[in-house]
């Protein structure tokens, strides 16, 4: 019965003429910006949030945190804090992280290589990244393989073709590349291929210098410009517990004074490297993350900040960091709270523990996302494509995942409700028992009306069956393969690569620049 109305209302759709159906616009959804349209939802109470970040500031001042750079501990003592230059101890008052959090921003405008591309974060916004990190790399026709080049440029097309995806991310180790000149071979396939927010390594500052100075040349800008606005960004992880290494120390330091982005993560795994209750790893982690925030702010009043949270919880049988748990959820809805506290832009993550695209990765990444989209989060980072807790990326699991993200984002827009909306007319129209397949009020907006999935295949058993009986992470891999077959960069990116070139030559030939650990 069914498909014999489906059919019916073909023939109709065809006999229709006029500007109702013949003109009837393709579906455009925006989704470049974003506005997370839900109330964040707590987990703990008001009193109980103000513990946590009392309990913090108490960490930072009784117990205080090692920092490995001689001079981030400098820039400390000079805000005051109390510095032991033999265990390298630094105790930071409240009134230190006060003050740091009454400089930080709490909107930061973001400028991609096109003015379509430019991000606010703030509270109420909402941005995707891809997983990023991941030293391997996988897909059905060449199963799990080390990072490379290669593949990391393909990434990069495929996250530049979804608007879903807000910004770029070091989304695999280009492993064939040797550590001198990789950071250059990544920022350049970033600054060709994509006019996104691009993602900048902290591993050292010659690195970073070099990074920065092929952001200007690519998008012709001044050093003043530069230092008046944020064109990148890069993560930086804490040694959990309470340690903060050389070069994430540099690295906030480098970022704060060039006015970049910082996005100042503790990585707080619940029985591990942090308590084994939710709240204590999130004062843990709020500890962490004022230590850093405070750093950014010393360096250079102002600079742009994300407070960052990525607590989950162990598998306390083997130890392995899991992902999209009750626990995972519940942290980030924590950390949502702590964020709003103190008032800044913050940044959560999500991810799979799962080893290959299944069920498990499915779940694990959506409850995780939907654990970012009710706390409240401004940014999520590894939302799509991240397998085996972040060894690996996977370019089927990234297809599904955007159609995930999508629908995230379709639920980001306003609903019509309006009289035309609410089709009292429509209703008149069809008669008791009928269908509205071709009543006016569908045929206007049949083609705009539902989202059109990406992946998910809505045809009945038959017809898939008829179709080869695929699975959605074998279509995942016809979609991706697609999209780079039809990939065209930006028309923004003009040009660039042989500015780049030219500058990857002449540091290439003075040999580059070793990380620094």
């Amino acid at each position: 019965m069914i498909d014999a109305v489906v059919t019916e209302s073909r023939r109709e759709r065809r006999r229709v003429r006029g500007d109702e159906a013949g003109n009837a616009a393709r579906r455009k959804p925006d989704y470049r910006t974003l506005r997370n349209p839900f109330l964040p939802q707590p987990v703990f109470s008001e009193d109980q949030v103000a513990a946590i970040h009392d309990t913090a500031l108490r960490v930072l001042e009784e117990l205080g945190i090692k920092v490995l750079l001689a001079e981030a501990r400098e820039l400390y003592r000079r805000a005051g804090a109390v510095v032991d230059e033999e265990t390298q101890m630094v105790r930071i008052g409240r009134d230190i992280v006060a003050a740091a959090l009454a400089s930080a921003p709490k909107s930061i405008r973001a400028y991609g290589g096109d003015r379509s591309r430019d991000l606010v974060l703030e509270a109420g916004t909402l941005c995707f990244l891809a997983g990023s990190g991941a030293p391997n790399v996988t897909d059905l026709d060449r199963g799990r393989r080390p990072g490379n080049l290669a593949d990391f440029e393909n990434l990069v097309r495929i996250v530049q073709s979804f608007d879903a995806l807000h910004m770029m991310g070091p989304f695999i180790e280009a492993q064939e590349v040797e550590n001198r000149f990789r950071h250059y071979a990544v920022n350049r396939a970033q600054l060709t291929l994509s006019d996104k927010l691009p993602f900048v390594f902290a591993r050292g500052t010659p690195q970073v210098e070099g990074c920065l100075e092929m952001l200007r040349l690519a998008r012709g800008l001044s050093d003043d410009d530069f230092l008046s606005n944020v064109y990148c960004y890069t993560v930086i992880n804490t040694n959990s517990p309470r340690m903060l290494d050389i070069p994430m120390a540099q690295g906030i330091i480098d970022f704060a004074r060039a006015g970049q982005m910082s996005v100042i993560t503790p990585f707080c795994l619940a029985g591990a490297m942090a308590p084994i209750t939710v709240a204590g790893a999130l004062t843990l982690q709020h500890a962490e993350a004022l230590a850093g925030l405070a750093l950014a702010q010393i360096s250079r009043a102002g600079a742009p900040v994300v407070y960052g949270s990525f607590s989950s919880n162990v598998d306390m049988k083997s130890g392995a960091p899991a992902f999209g748990t009750p626990e995972h959820v519940k942290a980030t809805l924590g950390s949502g709270q702590l964020a709003r506290f103190i008032g800044l832009p913050w940044r959560s993550g999500g991810g799979s523990a799962a080893n290959v695209s299944d069920a498990q990765a499915a779940h694990e990444t959506q409850f995780s996302l939907w654990g970012t989209v009710l706390a409240g989060a401004t940014m999520c980072i590894h939302a799509a494509g991240w397998l085996e807790g972040g060894l690996s990326v996977s370019f089927e699991k990234l297809v599904t995942d955007i159609e995930a993200l999508q629908t995230i984002a379709e639920l980001c827009a306003a609903v019509p409700g309006d009289a035309d909306a609410i089709g009292f007319d429509a209703i008149a129209e069809v008669q008791p028992g009928g269908h509205f397949f071709a009543a006016r009020h569908t045929m206007a907006r049949y083609r705009t009306a539902f989202y059109e999935p990406l992946v998910a295949d809505l045809s009945n058993f038959g017809s898939w069956t008829e179709a080869g009986s695929r699975t959605a992470t074998e279509r995942a891999n016809t979609v991706w393969k697609r999209t780079l077959a039809e990939f065209e960069p930006p028309a923004s990116t003009a040009g660039r690569a042989e500015v780049l070139d030219a500058f990857i030559a002449k540091r290439t030939g003075q040999g580059g620049a070793e990380p620094v650990s």
